[in-house]
Parts: C-alpha cells; structure tokens; sequence
C-alpha cells in the first residue's frame, strides 16, 4: 500500500497543530488536531478556497455558540437547536464544507467551564484556528501531487481498457454479462477522470508564459476525455446491439471491424503523439485509412438502412446508432489530433508529458 501526498500532509498537519497549541500553551489541543483533519486539501487553490469559508463558518459557529449560553445556558437540548440554526445559516450563506468543523467549534464553546466564558470561548475558537492555518501552511510548503502526470495516466489506462474491450467485441470474443459488469466499473474510472481534471484546472500558474500554456493543456485534456468518452459509448452500443450487429451479412461487419480498428489505431497513436514520441506533423496511416473510406462508409450505411426500409425490420435500424458513435468518434479524434500538432509546434519546449506512477 502507497502513501499518498494528501495521506502524509494530513499527518503533518496534525503534528504541527498539535506541537504549535502545546507551545503556545493552549488548553485541549486536540480540537487543533480535529480542525487540521478537516481543513486539508488537495491544491493550494482549494486550500486558499477553504481556509477563507473556514474562517466564515468559524465565526458563525462561534457566535452562535457564544449568544445562546449567555442567553440560555449550555444543556443539550439548547446545543441541538443551536446547532439547527448554525446549520441553517450556514447553508443560507452557501458554506456547505464548513459545516463540520464549524458544528465542532460550536460544540467546543458550549462545553462551558467554570472560567470566564467570554476568554474561554475566544480560546477555544483560536485552537480550532490554529488546526485550520497549520493545514494551510503544510498545504502551501508540501507540493500538490502532479495532476498532469497523474490525469493523463488515468486518461490513457481507461482508454486502453476500452479500446480493448471494443476489439474483443467486434470479434464476438467475450461474454455479454462479464462486459455488461466492467461497464459500470469503466464508468466509475471515467467519472474519477472528471474529478481529476477538475483538480488540474484549479491548480494555478503565476507566471503568464506557464499560464498559456497550461490554458492549451486544459483544451487538449478536455479534447482527450471527450474522446474516450465517445470510445466509451461505442462500447455500450456493441454491447446493447450485440445481437444485432451479429446477425448483419458478413461484409458488413467486415466494414465496421475494420473501421473501428483503424480508429482505435489512430486513437492509440494520438496518445503517443501527445508524450512527443511521434513527429507532431505526422499522419498517421489509420487516420488516412479513416479519410480515405470515410465517404463510403457513409454510402454503405445508407445503403444498408434503404434496404432494411424496405423489409420493414426495425430492429436493424439501430445500425444508424452504431454508425453515428463511430462517426462522432472519427471527428472527436481529428480535432484532438489538431489540438496537439497546434501544441507541439507552438511550444516545443513544453510537448512533454512527465511520466510518473505517483498515486494519491
């Protein structure tokens, strides 16, 4: 088992919020360490983000904490209802990811003492603080994890796996439940993918030249996705029309085998010209192969939905749902494809990809 940056910042987090709360002399340092649990983050920019509606939920929490035990006294029943209208002023405010430690923070003031309230109170409210800033500070002096090594490696793993699975289908080479279960897997990869590239764009350049530059990045992974997500979806409609596709004639099938392998080639080797192990301004031969029938698939297509109209059988036009993912499919590659060559040859010295196996 690896240990991940976000596993290893939370425990320094903790560490220093405990050692800065014992320093300072602070009563009850643990509430630092609970407030630092909370307050980690995977970028500067979400910690940045946080720290600023941590401090908002804080206060809210604390005051709210402070006028109900001079107005009411702290017995349970009262720290329940304060902690409804906490929660729901929170809410109102659109503060949603601090509810937790801001609740913590109530619930911290409200375990009241016999020392002055006021001072212990704005005691308490400091050691939840001091987790919360300690967070930040580790979150500002430790590295995030390399959201661009590590998304394209998402980006190309799901890839391969259902560039595979297209290839074993078309050739009726695998079970339609074993399939039908690795969908719902391959979309939850696809869905982590999402989340992962959302962590890339937030991360922030301050130097204009890296700031261009990361901006055509964002436009190329953006392409990257959405093409393995076309892939993905001619993948569920192998799957769906599965009986369909086999009872096509035999040149047919041929046609679309033979089509969806040029692509997936094409696809495969745009992913390499990405990591600058092609010439940017190569062709490749699947991509003249695509250009080249193009027009004829289209022909054949039609063709083959003209003479289906005619029996009347219109469980053979799902073919039209199959020839328009490959088609989507084709043009979602080629612009990919434009992406990177207009990359590589505006930023040369950038046309690399750092290849890492770190995981979070």
């Amino acid at each position: 088992m690896k240990l991940g940056a976000r596993i290893l910042k939370t425990g320094i987090a903790i560490v220093l919020a405990l050692l800065v709360s014992q320093l300072l002399g602070i009563p009850s340092p643990v509430f630092a360490g609970i407030a630092a649990v909370f307050a980690v983050q995977p970028t500067i920019y979400r910690s940045y983000l946080s720290i600023i509606e941590q401090i908002q939920g804080n206060l809210i929490g604390a005051g709210i904490a402070v006028i109900f035990v001079l107005l009411f006294g702290s017995n349970p029943l009262i720290v329940g209802l304060a902690a409804v209208i906490a929660i729901a002023i929170i809410l109102k405010l659109k503060l949603q990811n601090t509810i937790g430690l801001a609740l913590v923070t109530m619930i911290a003031i409200m375990e009241v003492t016999d020392q002055d309230f006021i001072q212990f109170a704005f005691i308490r409210f400091s050691t939840i603080m001091i987790g919360v800033f300690s967070s930040f500070l580790v979150n500002l002096v430790f590295l995030p994890p390399k959201y661009e090594t590590k998304l394209y490696h998402k980006v190309s793993d799901s890839t391969e796996e259902i560039l595979k699975w297209i290839r074993l289908s078309m050739r009726h080479a695998t079970e339609f439940h074993l399939l039908k279960k690795d969908l719902e897997r391959i979309k939850e990869k696809l869905i982590k993918v999402d989340q992962l590239y959302l962590l890339y764009k937030e991360e922030r350049d301050y130097f204009k030249k890296n700031s261009i530059v990361k901006s055509r990045k964002l436009v190329i992974f953006r392409q990257m996705i959405s093409s393995t997500n076309r892939s993905f979806e001619i993948l569920k409609r192998l799957n769906r029309y599965e009986n369909e596709i086999y009872q096509l004639p035999d040149e047919l099938r041929v046609v679309i085998k033979n089509q969806l392998d040029c692509l997936l080639t094409y696809h495969e080797q745009l992913l390499l010209k990405f990591l600058g192990k092609m010439h940017p301004h190569a062709e490749s031969e699947a991509q003249q192969d695509v250009c080249l029938h193009r027009k004829e698939l289209m022909r054949i297509m039609l063709e083959e939905v003209n003479h289906h109209t005619k029996d009347d059988n219109i469980h053979n036009f799902h073919l039209l749902h199959i020839f328009s993912a490959i088609f989507e499919y084709d043009e979602h590659l080629e612009h990919l494809e434009k992406l990177i060559t207009s990359f590589q040859s505006y930023h040369k010295e950038d046309n690399e990809v750092m290849i890492g196996e770190e995981e979070e």
